[in-house]
């Protein structure tokens, strides 16, 4: 047992770390292309259904992306990025579409997106409502090696593929799924008692990467308003 305790410290790079992050959020304060998340979930199999949900704080104008996930086989595998503070981009497998959202005052929003191949339907939840449904990618599934980049649209390759998307912000709560989530499950994920079994915010593996910071929350969205945690 010793040994393979041994074994597996020398292959994990001192760069990672995976912890709970409960509580905490990853501020990302500059813009630029040098400043992101990196997070390589173990996935096995290609994904013929996913749910990724999220909490995103920022008073940008102009878009930003909070999540991208990219293949060895294709750059735009599944992300989600905001094109303005109410229009959001979809992107299965390379096939995008847009959402038109409510307005909203400045606020954390919980954003959960969710896409079946069987189907093709993607639903995208704002704050615990579902938007019109759209269709991507019917029949197709996610292939290759996974990468996920948090604050930034990324590549097969890693490179940043576009800088005037990279977010100026916050980022909490972040959790991925091989399944579709039902309107119920989403309700569990907003009230915090459903964590992802593909990501997980509460045994997350990452590397920050630029000038990133691991800081706690001093908010959190409840009814409707802002309320301040209670911090030591």
């Amino acid at each position: 047992m010793e040994l393979c305790v041994l074994l597996f410290l020398v292959v994990i790079p001192s760069s990672w770390a995976q912890e709970d992050l409960e509580g905490k959020v990853f501020i990302f304060h500059r813009e630029g292309s040098t400043d992101h998340v990196i997070l390589k979930p173990a996935i096995t199999k290609p994904l013929q259904q996913v749910s990724v949900c999220l909490n995103v704080y920022s008073d940008l104008s102009r878009g930003y992306s909070p999540f991208s996930l990219a293949t060895t086989e294709k750059s735009s595998a599944f992300a989600f990025y905001s094109n303005s503070p109410n229009v959001w981009s979809i992107v299965v497998n390379g096939i995008l579409d847009y959402i038109k959202t409510d307005s909203d005052s400045l606020n954390w929003r919980h954003i959960c997106v969710t896409w079946d191949s069987d189907t093709g339907v993607v639903q995208f939840w704002a704050n615990g409502k579902l938007y019109p449904r759209k269709v991507l990618s019917k029949g197709s599934s996610i292939n290759g090696v996974t990468s996920i980049v948090l604050g930034q649209i990324h590549n097969n390759f890693g490179e940043i593929m576009a800088s005037s998307y990279s977010l100026v912000g916050e980022i909490s709560d972040v959790h991925m799924w091989d399944v579709v989530l039902t309107p119920r499950d989403i309700q569990k994920v907003l009230s915090g008692d459903r964590y992802g079994n593909i990501i997980s915010w509460k045994s997350l593996g990452y590397e920050m990467k630029g000038e990133v910071l691991l800081q706690p929350k001093l908010q959190y969205k409840s009814g409707g308003s802002i309320s301040s945690l209670c911090t030591p």
